[in-house]
């Protein structure tokens, strides 16, 4: 069974408009940031210097990083690292489900289970997070 594989932009299309996202609000916030700069550089009758600017904007974006992408970053990246490792915590049963199926297959179809089970096993690599049961797996074969 083929499947087709999409392009790398509907694949990734999420992540391709949060990085839209992400680039138009740090290019918004640069913009918006040296236009208060200059304003007030100009009310104080001091010089406006790119080099003091810079060192204002980088301070104001790794202290907003710090306390919202930073924390949001951990949040759902950390998590999705948990899931993909198989942490006790990120379980949701499907292991199970699918060990009461093989077994369905082995005794509804004796000669041709084991069969059935490893191409589908080969067609969906990678998506078991219950170390007990790619262990059986592989003692089986």
């Amino acid at each position: 069974m083929k499947t087709k594989h999409a392009s790398i932009w509907k694949q990734y299309g999420y992540a391709w408009v949060t990085l839209g996202f992400f680039l138009i609000s740090l290019v918004g916030h640069w913009l918006f940031g040296w236009f208060a700069y200059v304003n007030e550089q100009q009310a104080h009758a001091q010089p406006i210097q790119v080099s003091e600017y810079t060192v204002e904007m980088m301070r104001d974006t790794l202290e907003n990083w710090q306390s919202e992408f930073l924390q949001l970053l951990w949040q759902v990246g950390g998590l999705a690292v948990l899931l993909y490792v198989g942490s006790p915590a990120s379980k949701e049963g499907d292991d199970r489900v699918e060990a009461k199926i093989d077994e369905i297959l082995r005794r509804v179809d004796p000669q041709n289970g084991e069969k059935i089970i490893r191409s589908f096993d080969e067609e969906y690599a990678g998506r078991h997070t219950d170390s007990r049961l790619a262990y059986t797996k592989e003692m089986s074969r």
